[in-house]
């Protein structure tokens, strides 16, 4: 028979946590962007002048003229990645947004980040073909220099905000550190580094195995590291590996 008492305890917890989320999300707030008071950290008004929608590259989401579905780079050399989407353009204000949440900690812009990645309708489609999402990893000595690992964060609060239930992997891929800091190196820099970088324990194999998988990650430059990442997951035997990221460098 089920432990009645741990079982009530447990929906009484759950109903707890969805209360306290309702009251932290009535709280007020300034917007990130105009500094509206009160107000969501990214409110209507900003979300309606400054997300701009561009046709974009099926496989790098580089933009592209209307009716182009693939670009000439990746038409000469197609990327492992079988999708990418990208909700934003690298551009103000989003650049300002993610240098505060990446490097300055403002890790309340994660919910207002993911709720904009959530309402693209291409993301919505990758988030309902997927089995998994897994965030870009992140080496452990960036993590300790943060003190947060901010894909991570960006792929929960998109499969929260988006209300399509995935589960998130974590600790299933290996990423060793690297010398050079990846927005700081060139696109020849990237590639000779990431020969390599990315590695799975044979017991985590299963975790990837005959799975559609949708990586997430903040900002893609040159498409190095998620085509290193797909490399790495084909090769463990993922059905298909796709990519959502929340910007995309022109």
């Amino acid at each position: 028979m089920p432990d009645l008492h741990a079982t009530w305890l447990s929906q009484l917890g759950l109903r707890f946590r969805r209360q306290q989320q309702n009251w932290l999300n009535a709280l007020p707030s300034q917007c990130a962007v105009c500094g509206r008071w009160p107000g969501p950290r990214i409110c209507h008004d900003c979300r309606a002048r400054w997300v701009s929608r561009f046709h974009r590259c099926q496989t790098c989401a580089i933009p592209l003229p209307a009716l182009v579905c693939t670009c000439g780079a990746c038409l000469m050399q197609a990327p492992k990645l079988q999708r990418c989407t990208a909700a934003l353009s690298y551009a103000y204000p989003w650049q300002d947004l993610i240098t505060r949440y990446k490097f300055q900690a403002d890790l309340g812009l994660a919910r207002s980040l993911g709720r904009l990645m959530a309402s693209h309708p291409e993301v919505k489609e990758q988030l309902q073909a997927c089995d998994v999402l897994l965030p870009v990893p992140t080496t452990s000595q960036r993590i300790r220099e943060r003190g947060f690992d901010h894909s991570l964060l960006l792929a929960r609060a998109l499969a929260r905000q988006s209300g399509i239930k995935r589960p998130v992997l974590t600790q299933v891929v290996q990423r060793k550190h690297m010398e050079l800091a990846q927005h700081s190196s060139t696109r020849e820099q990237r590639l000779r580094q990431l020969r390599g970088v990315f590695s799975l324990a044979p017991a985590q194999t299963k975790q990837v195995a005959d799975r559609h998988i949708l990586l997430i990650d903040d900002v893609m430059t040159t498409g190095a590291t998620l085509d290193a990442l797909a490399s790495c997951l084909l090769t463990a035997g993922a059905a298909s590996v796709c990519a959502v990221v929340l910007a995309r460098t022109a």
